[in-house]
């Protein structure tokens, strides 16, 4: 069975929006509060607790424009925290019945016939027979709600 990893925002990314730089829409990130739950960080993978200073910003998780780069808002801790490093499921992977998989060829493309809505506790199993193809570079994990990006399922 192929080995995978869940992948985070790139540390020098997430610091360089905390210094206020420009979103993928070239806006500057938004600075709020939490006000209850909901607030998913895409650099640490766990949510931001309540009462807590958050940035939203526009997220493109591609290397550059093109037709299927997908861009939207995500949440991410306004002060530093340590990025995700792991085998493990993340947490903000835990709190809905179900999320979006989609793998990707290593032209940054869709790869059609790949999205599913999964189950949460079918997510790593999926993402493993997914990236067990030779055509699948990397999966990409969305709210089956929002379609908001969550994070990124590599091999380990």
């Amino acid at each position: 069975m192929t080995t995978i990893t869940f992948t985070a925002m790139p540390s020098d990314q997430a610091a360089s929006y905390r210094r206020g730089e420009a979103d993928a829409y070239g806006l500057a990130p938004e600075r709020r509060m939490t006000t209850g739950s909901g607030y998913p960080c895409r650099h640490c993978l766990d949510e931001i607790a309540d009462g807590e200073p958050y940035l939203t910003l526009a997220y493109r998780p591609f290397p550059a424009l093109q037709p299927y780069a997908e861009t939207g808002p995500i949440f991410l801790h306004a002060e530093e925290c340590p990025r995700h490093a792991g085998e493990d499921v993340p947490p903000i992977l835990e709190s809905s019945p179900d999320y979006i998989l989609r793998g990707y060829g290593h032209d940054d493309r869709i790869v059609y016939g790949t999205g599913a809505v999964t189950l949460r506790e079918n997510v790593s199993a999926r993402a493993a027979e997914l990236l067990a193809r030779p055509d699948i570079a990397y999966v990409h994990v969305r709210s089956a709600r929002n379609n908001c990006y969550q994070c990124r399922i590599d091999r380990a």
